[in-house]
């Protein structure tokens, strides 16, 4: 089966409850019958990051492989690179039911997950059994998302604890401390207690990452991009999803919850080249909000972004929207007169 041949059933998922249809995409890709992309990457695609190299740009956003149970499918599409969770220190069922609903109209999802998982020692576990690196290199390269229970955390303590488990087994880990359905985590982007969290992280660790809401005003972004440098962190995903519902048009854009998708495009683009100009080159950005089209992934590569990463369209389109991508992204960057990934980023500053 091919990634084209998958996607043609994505109107049959379409039909479902979203959640639903969710659960039954990620367990047709661990079975391995979401097909595989059998184009070799184009070498302009390839990109040094984080201190490793990506054979193409375009990732999957953590929140779609919760548990990383279909990691080994996932690569199969062409991702260059996929991550996994929000994982929890301890599981937790999340919000109630209904908790997913698509926005057709606007190209978008809102969900109110509230980070479901099984926890942190059966992620693990899964992790433990991915293909190892062959020659310093894996094939695909695997992130690990990481956040707090809802109840009984103590965020210093437990980040620290799932970057320590999950460090040996991933190419780099993210911090959640954006997810807007997690009451109280988004003050964890105040300098007092991202310090705290960063500076309970031991150094001896894969590349880190923070991941921030796109409500940050300018200096908050600042006070997040400082801590961050201060404390060896290798980059920023930018961004999460959003509460803003400016403009919406579907008739569940009154849900709670964060928004993904298109609406979140033109704001999250802003907010790398924001983050872009902060860092001032002591981290890296990775561009997440809104990407569908190759054009859509230069454009977070020019505003600052190294990598970018998809989730709503992957979910809306289906598997060949990866090979899409990339093959759009390629011949944007020749006709733009770029060489490689790496000689467009930040050049719209």
């Amino acid at each position: 089966m091919t990634p084209s041949f998958s996607t043609a059933l994505a109107p049959l998922l379409r039909r479902l409850e979203a959640e639903r249809a969710h659960r039954l995409a990620v367990l047709a890709l661990r079975l391995g019958l979401a097909g595989r992309e059998a184009r070799a990457d184009d070498p302009v695609l390839g990109v040094q990051a984080l201190g490793q190299w990506f054979a193409n740009p375009v990732g999957l956003a953590a929140g779609f492989d919760k548990e990383a149970v279909a990691v080994r499918g996932l690569g199969r599409l062409g991702f260059g690179f996929v991550e996994t969770g929000t994982v929890t220190l301890r599981p937790q069922g999340g919000n109630p039911v209904p908790r997913v609903f698509r926005l057709p109209e606007d190209g978008a999802v809102i969900n109110r997950y509230g980070l479901n998982s099984r926890g942190l020692e059966a992620y693990v576990a899964r992790l433990a059994r991915l293909p190892g690196r062959s020659g310093g290199r894996r094939a695909l390269v695997v992130g690990a998302n990481v956040g707090i229970n809802k109840e009984g955390a103590d965020p210093v303590r437990d980040y620290a604890a799932m970057v320590a488990a999950v460090a040996p087994h991933v190419d780099y880990v993210v911090i959640n401390v954006s997810s807007p359905n997690t009451p109280g985590l988004r003050d964890l982007q105040g300098e007092r207690q991202l310090r705290e969290i960063l500076e309970a992280i031991a150094p001896e660790r894969p590349p880190l990452l923070v991941k921030v809401a796109p409500e940050l005003d300018e200096a908050g972004l600042e006070v997040v991009v400082e801590a961050c440098a201060a404390y060896g962190v290798a980059g920023l995903i930018v961004s999460n999803t959003t509460t803003a519902r400016d403009g919406l048009r579907s008739a569940a854009r009154s849900e709670a919850g964060g928004l993904s998708g298109a609406p979140l495009r033109e704001p999250s683009t802003a907010m790398v080249g924001r983050a872009y100009r902060l860092a001032a080159g002591r981290l890296e950005i990775v561009g997440c909000g809104g990407v569908a089209t190759g054009e859509h992934a230069l454009e977070k590569i020019r505003a600052g972004a190294r990598l970018v990463q998809l989730y709503t369209a992957f979910a809306y389109d289906g598997p060949a929207i990866v090979g899409r991508i990339k093959r759009e992204l390629a011949a944007a960057l020749r006709r733009e007169g770029f060489a490689s990934v790496g000689d467009a980023v930040g050049t719209a500053q």
